[in-house]
């Protein structure tokens, strides 16, 4: 099976390679026999990575490496400078949210495949919505705070970490303030699987990672206490010149104890770490800096890559870049002083692996889950076409129009992102009267930014459809869980009562960066169509192991053609200049294991 290989670009509705084979996109393999088949010449399992590394940055949009790359002088300078860097990525479908961009890296499927579609969902049975890692059979175990159940249980497909851990006995650390985010990364198990609590007052595991906290993660907890932050001051790190945007722009909704303007400071209500407190360093470039510090003593404290022979696995998703944007917007001072700062935090995570690790014994892969839209309000300030769209009156509108045509009733369970979920039995009914279907989409298609309404009988199935939107809502639909219909938005306009926010087909939620630094990787700057489901192929192949149910392909031309004796001179440039679009290897040689 074939399709057309579209590829978006910045302010253009389209999508990123396809799945299989395509003429027009040069000779690719189908996903399966990719994983096979791909390692890099010439290379033994000698020659894998010791370990594997997986950074997550949440919400970094394509166009700030362009933006703030002037302002980075550590982590994302090195991999600029010294790893491959794909500038035409983005996922192939609509639902940008963090859960399903998470599962989608550390799988190599696409949410149709995996399962995870958003980050919560109608359920229709109970009646309520549902966490992507809710798991009523798992058990929290906690290192401090109130625990939740959380699991990979909704996780339909194994991840990379996985397939190491069934294949080559790996070990796996996987990081990050959110659950859903450390969750997806590590997949069914792992070593040191580790996240905050919902409340934020502490950190916490569950069962099917470890039956108890793991000694070495209790231990750098307990000597590092949340608290120890309270009382800094998030300020400009930057010269003043730096700064080019406002800082106090419309639109932008900061959290409680902050004004919209520099400094920040970190304190609670009370004049004592609570809540506030809490929340606030969660906003901070302090809570991304605590987790790069943490990730960097558990390598050590675990000795991962530590290990011939085995390649084992360090996720790390940096959450407060998505919770700061949400709140500050990509264009605001708050935006570019994280990335500066995360920039350095990033920098000293890998100055830790190249003392732990070795810096020719690791490969590193970075991107995103999603990016984001820009404030509504800034956006019409710049004349574009930009506003909010209220889910409340799109209900209302739909629940009006099918008592006009259908007759009075009780219609619409719940709205949930682009999802509307009908009451039980109300879709069938109402897929047999079409006069009533069409009078939703036209009624709900007419109000402003509103680009589409379809039918979840016209996506499912249709991941080969040539109509980019049908296409991208087919990659996100899955069956019993997505909504009865979708209703789509314009570019520049959102499902957000204030700040900003993402989960749409539009092309600045779907664009984001790329990044392969390390063992294996040939440095450059690479214009191929791309999508983050590749990086998890891309990395098995290095790794030789196989990843059955990925849906994406190795990035072929970042990948080195060597032969053992060369390794230590092709995976440890310090070239300053990244290579400008290298032509593409063919791999070659061994077969992955079974």
């Amino acid at each position: 099976m074939s399709t057309p290989c579209l590829v978006r670009r910045l302010g253009i509705v389209a999508l990123v390679a396809s799945l299989w084979t395509s003429p027009s996109c040069g000779s690719r393999t189908t996903a399966v026999s990719a994983q096979r088949d791909g390692r890099v010449a010439g290379a033994t399992d000698a020659d894998a990575p010791r370990l594997i590394v997986l950074l997550v940055v949440d919400q970094m949009r394509a166009d700030y490496v362009d933006r703030f790359r002037g302002d980075w002088t550590g982590g994302l300078q090195r991999l600029l400078t010294q790893g491959a860097h794909f500038s035409n990525a983005a996922y192939p479908y609509l639902g940008t949210h963090t859960c399903a961009g998470h599962a989608t890296v550390a799988t190599g499927a696409l949410p149709s495949v995996h399962g995870i579609f958003q980050n919560t969902w109608y359920d229709r049975e109970s009646g309520e919505n549902i966490p992507c890692t809710r798991d009523v059979g798992a058990k929290a175990v906690v290192y401090s705070g109130t625990g939740r159940e959380h699991g990979p249980v909704r996780l339909r497909v194994p991840t990379l970490a996985d397939e190491l851990r069934a294949q080559r006995s790996s070990k796996v650390v996987s990081l990050s303030l959110k659950p859903r985010s450390a969750i997806m990364l590590a997949g069914h198990g792992g070593d040191a699987v580790t996240w905050l609590t919902d409340a934020g007052d502490g950190w916490q595991t569950g069962n099917m990672y470890s039956a108890g906290p793991v000694p070495v993660v209790r231990s750098y907890l307990e000597a590092h206490p949340l608290a120890a932050d309270y009382g800094t001051v998030w300020d400009r790190q930057l010269a003043p010149s730096r700064y080019p945007e406002a800082d106090d722009a419309i639109g932008e909704n900061p959290p409680a104890g902050w004004d919209r303007t520099f400094p920040h400071p970190l304190v609670g209500k009370g004049n004592a770490p609570d809540a506030q407190y809490r929340d606030l360093w969660q906003h901070s470039p302090w809570a991304d800096a605590y987790l790069g510090r943490f990730a960097g003593a558990l390598v050590k404290a675990l000795a991962l890559g530590g290990t011939p022979g085995q390649t084992d696995v360090l996720g790390v998703s940096f959450s407060s870049p998505d919770l700061v944007i949400h709140r500050f917007g990509p264009h605001s001072q708050e935006a570019r002083d994280h990335y500066a700062r995360l920039d350095l935090s990033i920098g000293r995570l890998l100055a830790d692996l190249d003392i732990h690790v070795g810096r020719d014994r690791y490969v590193v892969a970075l991107t995103s889950d999603h990016g984001v839209a820009d404030i509504p309000e800034q956006a019409k300030q710049q004349g574009e076409d930009a506003g909010r769209v209220s889910a409340t009156d799109i209900r209302a509108l739909i629940e009006q129009t099918l008592i006009d045509v259908v007759g009075p009733g009780r219609y619409v369970a719940r709205i949930n992102s682009t999802d509307v979920y009908f009451h039980p039995g109300v879709y069938d009914t109402l897929r047999a009267h079409p006069r009533a279907l069409e009078a939703v989409a036209r009624a709900v298609g007419a109000q402003p930014g509103i680009a589409r309404v379809l039918r979840s009988d016209e996506v499912a199935g249709q991941a080969t459809s040539k109509d980019p939107l049908v296409r991208a809502a087919a990659l996100s639909h899955v069956p019993s869980a997505s909504g009865d219909l979708l209703v789509l938005t314009k570019p520049g306009w959102i499902y957000s009562a204030t700040g900003t926010t993402h989960g749409s087909a539009n092309p600045l939620d779907q664009r984001v960066p790329i990044f392969l630094m390390g063992a294996g990787i040939k440095p450059g700057v690479y214009t191929d169509a791309a999508t983050p489901a590749d990086i998890a192929p891309t990395l098995a192949s290095l790794a030789g192991v196989a990843l059955p149910k990925a849906q994406g392909q190795p990035l072929r031309a970042a990948l080195l053609t060597r032969t053992p004796a060369s390794r230590a001179s092709t995976t440890s440039s310090t070239s300053s200049t990244p290579a400008t679009e290298p032509s593409s290897p063919q791999l070659g040689g061994s077969r992955a294991r079974p």
